[in-house]
């Protein structure tokens, strides 16, 4: 086991124990709503938002020569919030009525399980329950911890909504499933980009940015680790559509082909593996650079950069 394994396994531990203690769970909600957000929530994953969340504020701390352990514990919260989002968005993509698949995580998805219904209601749960996360905590009475806070509850609402996450999810259904009668949306390859950033890569860089700023980091420092998630984000995104075509389900938690089989444009449809692979190893070196203008070269996030480009699940 490497170093690195070492830490997103101990990251990932303190996440799943503060995910338990923040989701809601009976009399405080019905027993239906509770398990099916648990149910998706604890499917298992790679927990990259939130640790991404979690690196970021380490390097904001260490930046600053303060301590690690305080600011990972200061960022915990938005760590959380942001998974339960992710969370919610994987439930809702796998509807009939969006991406329409079985498999999630290496489980049945959630309205195989619980029907449409409950489903729907569980991801609608899980967001609000973030946001509700976001504005309590870190609990603290410190106008700038209340500044921070309010900052991070912006950032991260911009990228769950209509201008980001929402919006490109909706440019993928008007390219891949339009309403009777229409035809599909054509998609070039700046337009695939500008879908996987808000689709994919909104959520990326919100995570990463709310870590920093919850930390105290400046505007500049904020910006830098907001460069290099954007690139980070891109990266995930062309590994997940080269791992389409070669991966295999019970590795990636999900099913594999689907992608091509629905006549999707995929980075590696478009160029071949080989030169998405090119591509994802370009945003690898440019957020390399972007970190190591700030500073912030030997940090954790560089760390998960270069995993995000070699995963294979």
């Amino acid at each position: 086991m490497t170093d690195l394994d070492e830490y997103l396994r101990a990251r990932r531990t303190e996440i799943e124990s503060a995910l338990d203690r923040y989701l809601p769970s009976p009399p405080a909600c019905p027993p239906s709503v509770a398990g099916a957000m648990r149910y998706s929530v604890f499917a298992g994953g790679k927990r990259l938002r939130p640790v991404l969340t979690l690196a970021a504020a380490e390097a904001a701390a260490r930046h600053a020569e303060q301590s690690v352990d305080a600011a990972r514990r200061l960022a915990m919260p938005a760590a959380c919030a942001v998974e339960m989002i992710h969370t919610y968005s994987l439930v809702h993509d796998d509807l009939p009525a969006m991406d329409d698949d079985s498999l999630r995580r290496g489980r049945p998805t959630s309205h195989v399980v619980h029907g449409e219904g409950l489903a729907i209601l569980a991801g609608d749960a899980l967001q609000a329950e973030a946001f509700g996360l976001l504005a309590r905590e870190p609990d603290a009475s410190e106008p700038a911890m209340i500044v921070r806070r309010l900052q991070v509850l912006g950032v991260v609402a911009g990228a769950a909504g209509a201008a980001g996450m929402v919006g490109g999810q909706a440019l993928d259904l008007e390219a891949s499933r339009p309403p009777p009668g229409r035809a599909g949306t054509s998609l070039d390859v700046a337009a695939l980009e500008g879908m996987h950033a808000r689709k994919t890569g909104a959520l990326i860089r919100a995570a990463a940015a709310a870590g920093a700023i919850v930390a105290g980091a400046d505007d500049d420092l904020v910006g830098s680790i907001d460069t290099y998630a954007a690139e980070a984000g891109l990266a995930f995104q062309i590994v997940d559509d080269i791992l389409d075509v070669e991966g295999h389900s019970d590795a990636l938690g999900k099913t594999p082909g689907k992608d091509e089989a629905a006549g999707k444009l995929t980075y590696s449809a478009f160029y071949g593996v080989a030169r998405s692979r090119e591509l994802a190893h370009a945003c690898l070196a440019r957020a390399e650079e972007a970190l190591r203008r700030a500073g912030l070269g030997d940090s954790r996030l560089a760390d998960i950069a270069r995993w995000i480009v070699t995963r294979d699940r």
